[in-house]
């Protein structure tokens, strides 16, 4: 019992959430935690989960069950003028929840002219639609765990261009996420090219099957001393926090990929590093983001390393920021959300509103219904 608790007090900072991830014992709380939240904001962010005393969750077909799901909406939304979008998609172990850390700095880099205003939209890609140490996350992709994928691509994301008010162009998408959400959004970019122009990974596990020359998962990068793991043992040591607390294999891949064969094939159709060559990624085809710690728990520092140079030897060159020391956890992640500010802001300013993007013809009259804010709170300027 002493040995769970030490390991749910310890584990919390690297599944992205503090205590107050957790479920809400009291309806009321998390719905005061959400209008203090937004009267902090120059813009603001609206529920629609189960998470804070009304249930206004979205029903999704292709899982057969109501999801979480919250958007941000940027200083200056009317419904009216159109604004870039941004997909953030979360990490493992996480729920959507996590998004209302990161919702104030998004907002403040706004105010601050560091991004230019955008629409935010983060679903939940948990299993149990809540933070959860003991099952993994979905990755969002279609597997034994249920169609993530389907439901993300297939009717999350439409649903959000055609109920808020943004620009259609793929020039204005962006595909972003931290950890399992950063590895998703290169996974779900490389398979939907039509959709996203931008990509953005903190943390991003690219290459999922990496090794050393010598077997050893934990290895550093070396470009003579490359292997592939073709065996993943649900036992098998992937991350080591403090030294003591292990996270195996089986908690993030069995619960998706399976076990044996089974799960080799799923992980290889999957890995990002792998899609490359079948998905036919060309250097024109995306702008890449890419930030990572070099202590990482999970020694994404090797893989992100490895995954930048096979794309280099393609003629992709990912714009890549380098935490020295930094870890895999929502502290380091949040040092690098600056520098993805000013590396998605010329990206992304011509299409905000008052611009006109280059060479983009006019933005044709949106067919479909937007959402204004809310009745009875207006969106304040700073």
């Amino acid at each position: 019992m002493i040995r769970s608790a030490l390991l749910v007090l310890i584990l919390l900072p690297f599944v992205g959430g503090r205590a107050e991830a957790l479920p809400a014992l009291f309806p009321i709380f998390g719905k005061l935690k959400l209008d203090r939240l937004n009267n902090d904001l120059a813009g603001q962010v609206l529920d629609f989960t189960n998470h804070h005393g009304r249930d206004n969750r979205i029903f999704s077909p292709a899982l057969q069950q109501r999801r979480d799901l919250y958007v941000y909406l940027p200083p200056g939304y009317d419904g009216a003028k159109r604004f870039p979008i941004i997909l953030w998609l979360h990490g493992a172990n996480q729920d959507a929840r996590g998004f209302l850390e990161l919702a104030p700095h998004f907002d403040r880099a706004i105010r601050q002219g560091h991004l230019p205003p955008v629409v935010v939209v983060a679903p939940d890609g948990s299993m149990r639609t809540r933070n959860n140490l003991f099952k993994s996350g979905t990755f969002f992709l279609n597997s034994k765990a249920g169609n993530y994928e389907d439901q993300l691509i297939g009717e999350v994301w439409p649903w959000a261009l055609s109920t808020f008010a943004v620009r259609p162009e793929r020039e204005a998408h962006v595909i972003a996420g931290a950890s399992m959400g950063g590895g998703a959004a290169f996974n779900l970019a490389f398979k939907h090219k039509d959709q996203f122009r931008h990509v953005v990974g903190i943390h991003p596990p690219l290459n999922l099957r990496w090794t050393d020359c010598h077997g050893n998962y934990f290895g550093n990068y070396r470009p003579d001393c490359v292997g592939v793991r073709d065996w993943f043992p649900p036992m098998q040591v992937i991350a080591r926090y403090y030294g003591v607390i292990l996270v195996r294999q089986r908690r993030l891949i069995g619960p998706i990929a399976g076990r044996g064969l089974t799960a080799v094939q799923f992980i290889a159709r999957e890995n990002p590093i792998e899609m490359l060559d079948p998905y036919a990624v060309r250097p024109d085809d995306f702008e890449m983001f890419i930030g990572y710690g070099t202590k990482d728990q999970f020694n994404i520092d090797a893989e992100v390393e490895h995954f930048v140079d096979e794309a280099a030897r393609r003629g992709i060159h990912p714009h890549v920021v380098r935490l020295e020391g930094g870890r895999h956890i929502v502290r380091d992640g949040v040092k690098l959300l600056p520098d993805l500010c000013r590396w998605l802001h010329p990206r992304l300013a011509p299409y905000a509103p008052g611009s006109e993007a280059p060479g983009c013809a006019p933005v044709p009259t949106n067919p479909f219904p937007v959402i204004p804010p809310p009745p009875g709170r207006k969106l304040r300027e700073r």
